[in-house]
């Protein structure tokens, strides 16, 4: 066994066995974790265990609720590509498992096991894959070792390897070329992301790329009815502005109800409408907001019992509800870019025809912004004066920012069908297996 995954191994094992008991005191007083945690030690239920029918079976591992709609993607590409394959997909996150569940077909769906070698390996032994996928950045040491020791072919699809955390990967480099020897194919987004998995020590003739399945997706979530029911929600006028934070990180809503005071000075009926990326901060938001003297309502608050926005302020405080809140936005911040966090993806945003605006920090999203300030969709602002003047100058200029936001969203749909190229990988990594 090579000695930097045995270090590995008595690290985490030692690590669980310190941890487990005081967590499984709070799960037991508490109630909170209960739900998948068999699951996540390994246990997976009798109905996703593989059914010895001789039919090929493809593990899909998707962290969360992103990860998840680009897997969905790629599988119903794999559907025409691999008809009968049976699949199974797991999930990090509770949100990610529901949307998995609410979407697959006739698959199935489990909480993800911890990256532990005995929740591998026994995870493994029942599920009895034929080959597993890893979703964008999931490079779990236990599960690639663990299904390479049983023969189980591994593969990264639509992979990227961000510019923060490549730094982090250099330092381990020895350990990782170790890990990443272990996965046969890197299905990776764009030249830069296959440059930075090179660094981390993957071999050169592993590596593909086949572009962003997520342009795929987005495209396809785009629906009218979502817009309706938004604006419904919020009570807006037809032609009322909305300014759309979404994704804010601490640090960033400061500067946003700078900016919306003086848009406010400018455009009085504006509606700001705050999106936190953890909605577990939104007692701090109401703080800052009752600080500043602006009156505001809970996204919650709005349903139910006929309550109506009044207030020029809402927080979202609900899971799920930022790509339709893109839809209603005026002028849109793209949020955790004010502050060092590498941004998050405006191209939902833009995929609705809006230009987006954004801080210096998109090192998570560089092809993203790329792509919409070629086509001048995408507008970085640096300070809270240039904010503020890009904010209004858009609402001041309403066909033009509808005319380039249409530039965004057209050169976003050109960019479909990455999907169904690392569909094909997949196809053919698994035909491999076949012959």
């Amino acid at each position: 066994m090579d000695p930097l995954y045995a270090a590995y191994k008595t690290l985490t094992s030692g690590l669980f066995a310190a941890l487990f008991p005081p967590f499984w005191a709070y799960m037991r007083v508490t109630g909170r974790y209960r739900k998948g945690w068999k699951e996540r030690l390994g246990f997976l239920p009798p109905q996703v265990r593989r059914k010895p029918d001789g039919s090929r079976r493809i593990w899909i591992h998707a962290a969360s609720l992103g990860e998840v709609r680009v897997a969905e993607a790629i599988k119903e590409h794999l559907r025409e590509l691999m008809p009968g394959c049976d699949a199974l997909l797991s999930s990090t996150t509770e949100h990610g498992l529901d949307l998995a569940r609410q979407t697959l077909q006739q698959d199935t769906a489990v909480y993800a096991p911890l990256d532990l070698f005995f929740s591998v390996r026994r995870a493994l032994s029942l599920a009895g894959p034929d080959l597993m996928v890893f979703m964008e950045t999931e490079l779990w040491p236990a599960w690639l070792t663990e299904a390479h020791r049983i023969g189980t072919k591994t593969a990264l699809i639509n992979g990227r390897i961000s510019s923060r955390s490549i730094k982090h990967y250099r330092r381990l480099r020895p350990f990782f070329r170790k890990i990443l020897g272990n996965v046969d194919v890197f299905s990776m987004i764009s030249e830069e992301d296959a440059r930075r998995i090179r660094q981390m020590g993957a071999e050169a003739q592993k590596i593909e790329i086949h572009g962003n399945a997520k342009y795929d997706v987005l495209a396809r979530r785009v629906d009218p009815a979502l817009e309706a029911a938004m604006r419904k929600t919020l009570n807006l006028e037809p032609s009322q502005p909305v300014f759309v934070a979404g994704s804010t990180r601490t640090g960033e809503e400061p500067i946003i109800l700078d900016v919306y005071e003086r848009i406010s000075k400018v455009f009085p009926n504006t509606v700001l409408v705050i999106a936190p990326r953890h909605i577990v901060r939104t007692p701090a938001i109401e703080s800052l907001l009752k600080r500043r003297g602006f009156p505001y309502q809970l996204r919650t608050r709005l349903q139910g019992d006929g309550i109506k926005r009044t207030a020029p302020v809402v927080i979202m405080d609900t899971f799920g509800e930022l790509f339709g809140l893109y839809s209603v936005g005026t002028v849109i911040f793209c949020g955790a870019s004010l502050v060092p966090r590498g941004g998050q993806n405006p191209l939902e945003a833009a995929v609705w025809g809006k230009v987006v605006l954004y801080g210096p920090s998109m090192e998570d999203f560089l092809d993203a912004k790329a792509l919409l300030e070629k086509q001048g969709a995408g507008m970085e602002v640096t300070s809270t004066d240039a904010f503020a003047e890009r904010a209004i100058w858009l609402l001041e200029h309403p066909d033009w920012a509808r005319s380039y936001g249409d530039r965004g969203r057209a050169e976003i749909l050109e960019s479909r069908g990455a999907g169904r190229r690392h569909a094909e990988v997949i196809a053919r990594l698994l035909k491999s297996i076949r012959d």
